[in-house]
């Protein structure tokens, strides 16, 4: 495609009236880790609590965009790389919705957190969901870890591979030591001390 025939279109409803309507400013809340450290479960119950305190929100949930959006792609770095491309130009739109977006990837390189960071910009909130190995492999919900010792799992995060922790995310939660609603307390406490949510 020629890109001097495609022409970003500015609409009259920005994303300014439309956080005002809202009532609290956008942004993307990036949960990442390994496999079973608990992404899901954190940025669901946050986004409980956000819904319940008035706020737009949706959670962009790993499994569920791979049944869709990116239903072509595997799990090598190059489809991994694009898979979190997608969801990042993703978060993007739903921040010029006014929305609050939150994502669940293990996004295991550093480097494409870092691109959505940058294309975001000052509203990408990263959350480390930080777990032990032995723990996520103890938990195990979807039997995952156990294929993936056996070589029946290609490519998996933690094993065969790589997982790069963030240099410098906005927070840290350790789901093997810090019980839900703390964890649920934290985010939505450095979301308010941001400015995202309002107090």
């Amino acid at each position: 495609m020629n890109d001097r025939h495609v022409v970003w279109h500015h609409a009259t409803v920005t994303r300014a009236r439309r956080e005002t309507m809202n009532g609290h400013r956008a942004g993307v809340v990036w949960f990442t880790g390994l496999s079973g450290a608990g992404k899901s479960t954190l940025a669901h119950a946050v986004e409980e609590a956000l819904h319940q305190a008035g706020c737009r929100t949706f959670v962009f949930d790993g499994d569920n965009v791979r049944h869709g959006l990116c239903a072509d792609l595997g799990f090598s770095i190059e489809d991994r790389t694009e898979n979190i491309r997608r969801i990042g130009e993703m978060t993007k739109l739903f921040t010029e919705a006014g929305v609050i977006a939150l994502t669940a990837f293990i996004s295991p390189l550093r480097g494409d957190r870092d691109r959505v960071r940058k294309l975001v910009g000052a509203d990408f909130v990263e959350v480390y969901v930080k777990c032990p190995l032995a723990v996520c492999e103890a938990r195990d919900v979807k039997g995952m870890y156990a294929k993936a010792r056996q070589g029946l799992i290609k490519e998996f995060t933690g094993i065969s591979s790589p997982y790069e922790e963030p240099d410098a995310p906005e927070l840290v939660v350790d789901t093997s030591a810090t019980e839900l609603d703390e964890s649920v307390r934290q985010v939505v406490e450095l979301l308010r001390g941001r400015g995202l949510v309002p107090a």
